[in-house]
């Protein structure tokens, strides 16, 4: 009977210790927490952006990606980006998709531009730049790298 009840209190610790886990991850983790504005921008590939991914300025954690969609009628990639209140983007900023690491997981990178107005809620980051295709790179490099040695 006594080695019941201390298997009971040892369940009863274990089930608080994980509930008190949950409450502190969910703090730090701010899930749910949706207080900004919108933009979006368009660019010729969107390859390993994924909705929820961060949204960086100097390499600080700015926002976050909303939604990503397809242009139907011009077939460009549709980026919807949740920017924090505090950040007021001028209306000239740039927007590129960047890695992470070599491994993978991308982000979108935000440069402010130098205008006096800002972009408003809704409004499009015009100046975009996809990402950078590693295979595209080493291919082109594999076979343009015997170009030099032409025989006369």
């Amino acid at each position: 009977m006594r080695r019941n009840a201390l298997e009971t209190l040892i369940g009863a610790l274990v089930i608080v210790v994980a509930i008190g886990f949950v409450a502190f991850s969910y703090s730090k983790v701010e899930i749910g927490s949706a207080s900004g504005y919108e933009v979006f921008a368009q660019f010729e590939r969107a390859d390993g952006l994924k909705e929820g991914a961060d949204v960086r300025m100097s390499g600080i954690r700015v926002g976050q990606i909303k939604s990503l969609s397809l242009d139907k009628e011009s077939f460009l990639a549709v980026v919807v980006v949740e920017l924090d209140d505090t950040v007021l983007l001028p209306d000239d900023s740039s927007a590129e998709i960047v890695s992470e690491s070599l491994l993978g997981g991308r982000f979108l990178n935000l440069t402010p531009g130098g205008s006096e107005d800002n972009l408003k809620v809704g409004g499009e980051v015009r100046y975009t730049q996809s990402p950078v295709s590693l295979e595209e790179m080493l291919g082109k490099f594999i076979f343009n790298s015997g170009g030099d040695d032409v025989k006369k």
